[in-house]
């Protein structure tokens, strides 16, 4: 009889490049009870990850920055962007409110003397002074819950720099625009990447999450997706009849199809240790992982060729023992 794998050893191996993509490993000396313990708590992380993903189809947070601004005219100007023109109210990082024209004029001298002098028109080459992100849920998510969301993931992520904040639910998906400066009160300068970006995203999710509101944050490749997603100022462009060029709807390049590809093959992994297991709804999950890798839209061109004889096994149904 074949050796049944070790089925949270498994989760943990390949459920861990599914959603914790930058993780580390870190070596420690080993201590038997404390690791077995730990591993248990991360599987079953893991497993509520993959119920969220594969099952509920939980909804998906979206953490984008959407530009910065060089020089104090362009950091003022989105003031008057995301508040409307004062019209709506902006809150700042110690929580207070405003609104009005005149208090962008405050808010923006604020900013400009607030540290390091900024300029108000940028020089050729000067480095970003404020990054401006959004935060955004779909359709249907209570606008309030978003913004206090919002405001937790702010002081969480973005302690010690000036911040404000502004919450739009006119539009289709209720969002918060924030607006940061890039140096903090320390001399410490914000500076995003692609793990930072992929971090806020499962911090805010996890503080909707907090105030009742399921949300996720799994990569496009781990649920089988390849958007193309546009950029503010081209949507912007777009709405204007400004836009003289368009781009592809999704992403074709060698990277993004080997992302997906290694995604595919660790769903495959997964699914195949729950599809052991003892527990019933190890097995459920197995069987809506082989019926999501078989609905990824993206997946079918991503296999690579050694895995075709694989993927025909994995996505059919799968044949448990009714005697277990």
């Amino acid at each position: 009889m074949p050796k049944l794998p070790n089925i949270d050893g498994v989760l943990i191996q390949w459920g861990d490049r599914l959603f914790y993509p930058g993780n580390r490993i870190v070596r420690v000396a080993p201590q038997p009870k404390l690791v077995a313990n730990l591993d248990r708590q991360h599987a079953a992380v893991i497993r509520a990850r993959i119920e969220a993903t594969v099952v509920r189809r939980a909804p998906q947070v979206m953490v984008k920055v959407t530009g910065g601004g060089r020089g104090m005219q362009a950091i003022a100007a989105h003031f008057r962007y995301i508040s409307k023109n004062g019209r709506l109210d902006i809150e700042d990082e110690r929580g207070e409110t405003m609104r009005g024209k005149d208090t962008l004029h405050e808010l923006a001298e604020d900013w400009r003397l607030g540290g390091t002098l900024i300029d108000d028109i940028a020089q050729p080459g000067q480095r970003r002074e404020a990054f401006n992100i959004m935060l955004s849920m779909p359709r249907g998510t209570d606008p309030q819950i978003v913004q206090r969301a919002a405001r937790e993931f702010a002081q969480a992520e973005l302690a010690d720099h000036k911040f404000v904040m502004v919450l739009h639910d006119h539009q289709a998906n209720p969002h918060v625009h924030i607006s940061v400066r890039a140096e903090s009160k320390h001399g410490k300068r914000l500076n995003p990447r692609k793990a930072d970006l992929h971090r806020w995203r499962e911090t805010f999710a996890e503080k909707l999450r907090g105030w009742g509101v399921e949300a996720e944050a799994t990569r496009q490749a781990t649920r089988g997706r390849n958007r193309n997603y546009e950029p503010l100022w081209r949507v912007k462009a777009g709405q204007d009849g400004r836009l003289r060029t368009s781009r592809p709807g999704s992403k074709s390049g060698a990277q993004s199809h080997s992302t997906r590809a290694d995604a595919v093959e660790a769903w495959m992994e997964v699914g195949r240790a729950l599809a052991t297991s003892a527990e019933k709804a190890d097995r459920d999950l197995a069987r809506s992982i082989a019926a999501f890798i078989h609905e990824m839209p993206s997946a079918r061109p991503t296999i690579k060729p050694s895995m075709a004889p694989e993927i025909k096994q994995v996505t059919r149904p799968i044949d448990i023992d009714p005697r277990r």
